[in-house]
């Protein structure tokens, strides 16, 4: 058993490669092998969000707190909120984050495939990072 005691590890920045805006990665944690499990809780500040990306195993997240936005390539821009739980299958093409106004935080869960957790992608543009006629509910 092992336990990893919260504030024992620092927070991070999100790579600038992979995020747009200002994200924290906090603690991140990673199975042994034969594990193949990884994560970490993700902060999203106002207008922050991932790149496009896939996931070689898929990925599930929980929302934990805020407001944040999501979208699987062809699709709407859809809504998120705390308690919500989103499962993107392996392979599929996606981005998340917080809303223009509203920060999100989020648990993401992830499972390596050859060491690798993520294919990373372009930047959302600021064009694609729109939702027409949104209106969020505080």
């Amino acid at each position: 058993m092992e336990i990893n005691r919260n504030g024992s590890r620092p927070s991070g920045k999100g790579p600038v490669e992979y995020f747009t805006g200002n994200v924290r990665i906090d603690a991140p944690f990673q199975g042994s092998a034969p594990a193949r499990v990884s994560g970490a809780t993700v902060t999203f500040e106002p207008g922050a969000r991932t790149a496009w990306h896939t996931h070689p195993l898929g990925q599930t997240l929980i929302v934990t707190s805020g407001c944040g936005w999501l979208q699987r390539e062809g699709g709407p821009i859809e809504e998120i909120r705390p308690g919500d739980i989103v499962w993107f299958p392996p392979g599929e093409k996606h981005w998340h984050g917080a809303t223009p106004t509203t920060a999100m935080t989020h648990i993401a869960i992830v499972e390596q495939l050859d060491g690798k957790s993520a294919d990373w992608m372009e930047h959302v543009s600021a064009e694609q990072y729109r939702r027409p006629n949104a209106r969020e509910i505080i």
